[in-house]
């Protein structure tokens, strides 16, 4: 099968396009033929070696991190799906790779695909609405009538945030730039703050969750708009050392993740707020709960571009300058 990889970990380089066996198929695995992908920053983070750490990967390694397809068989011990069935996926950390024709995923991994969606629309949802779905649902624990603040609306992530905090009945406030102000207005962001125009700690406060996906300074500046008892998360970093004890790193790489989150811990105490990490997880069950809200309206994907699968590396170039509108999908068939 055809698929782009990466042979060494190297900043800014070109994927490469090439034949590899198609995958082993395990006993609780379903074996998708790829119709569409999409391209997520994190894909960059990898080949450029910013998690060779935490995630210590085989190469050469097939990056993608998820897509909609078809089920082209089963694993002897799958029960929830058949061949010809329409899923979409975010593969588990160690068996990534959906920049391919076909990838062998975890049936506890995949769900039914969206009724009402697209091959293309379908692959744009499932990493960034369960990265959504885990901040705000499971750690945010957010509520009606709580305020949120959801840094970068018009991105992969903040575009689902928005719609899901909405749905929750959150007040949704969102930071974004001047060309995307109407786009997160339709996404239903109650406070638009224009990061051209104003400081957003200066407008905010009293909020009760931060989502960052930004750098630090952002990170740092979010603190100022909790109220006290307030959560921020954030998605880009620092780990912090439940995130260290998660993933189940050496001693020597814990102390340094708890190192790396001190300074924003100790501040964050001093606000009377808390600061966690998250880093997503794979869950088909909650794949199937943002199904259908897709399928009832409640969320829709929000794709800027889809590029074909030879142009892999023209699509992971422009997820890099910052500037895509939702999400980038590849189109595999």
């Amino acid at each position: 099968m055809k698929a782009f990889l990466i042979d060494r970990y190297a900043k800014g380089a070109a994927l490469r396009l090439g034949e590899v066996p198609e995958p082993e198929l395990r006993e609780d695995e379903v074996l998708v033929g790829i119709n569409a992908a999409s391209v997520n920053p994190v894909d960059a983070k990898i080949r450029d070696g910013e998690f060779k750490l935490v995630l210590p990967y085989r190469l050469p390694l097939i990056l993608g991190n998820d897509a909609a397809g078809v089920v082209v068989r089963v694993g002897s011990k799958v029960r929830k799906f058949k061949t010809g069935d329409e899923v979409y996926g975010r593969p588990a950390k160690d068996r990534i790779g959906t920049f391919a024709e076909f990838i062998a995923i975890n049936e506890a991994d995949v769900a039914m695909k969206p009724k009402n969606l697209t091959m293309e629309e379908a692959a744009s949802v499932p990493l960034v609405a369960l990265t959504a779905w885990q901040a705000l649902v499971d750690r945010a624990n957010l509520k009606k009538g709580q305020k949120i603040l959801i840094h970068a609306g018009s991105g992969g992530v903040g575009a689902i945030a928005i719609q899901l905090a909405k749905h929750i009945g959150a007040t949704v406030a969102t930071t974004t730039s001047t060309a995307n102000v109407d786009l997160v207005g339709s996404l239903g962001a109650d406070v638009v703050v224009d990061y051209k125009k104003d400081d957003f700690e200066n407008v905010l406060q009293g909020y009760d969750v931060v989502l960052n996906s930004l750098g630090k300074d952002t990170l740092e500046k979010s603190l100022r708009v909790l109220k006290p008892g307030g959560k921020l998360i954030s998605i880009s970093g620092p780990p912090d050392p439940e995130f260290a004890r998660e993933s189940g790193s050496g001693w020597l790489l814990r102390q340094a993740m708890r190192l790396l989150s001190f300074s924003i811990r100790r501040k964050s105490k001093r606000h009377r707020v808390s600061y966690s990490f998250l880093f997503m997880k794979p869950s088909s069950g909650q794949l199937e709960q943002i199904a259908s809200l897709i399928e009832a309206g409640a969320i829709r994907p929000v794709v800027d571009r889809v590029f074909p699968f030879e142009k892999t590396n023209e699509a992971l170039a422009y997820v890099e300058t910052g500037r895509a509108r939702g999400k980038v999908v590849i189109a595999v068939r």
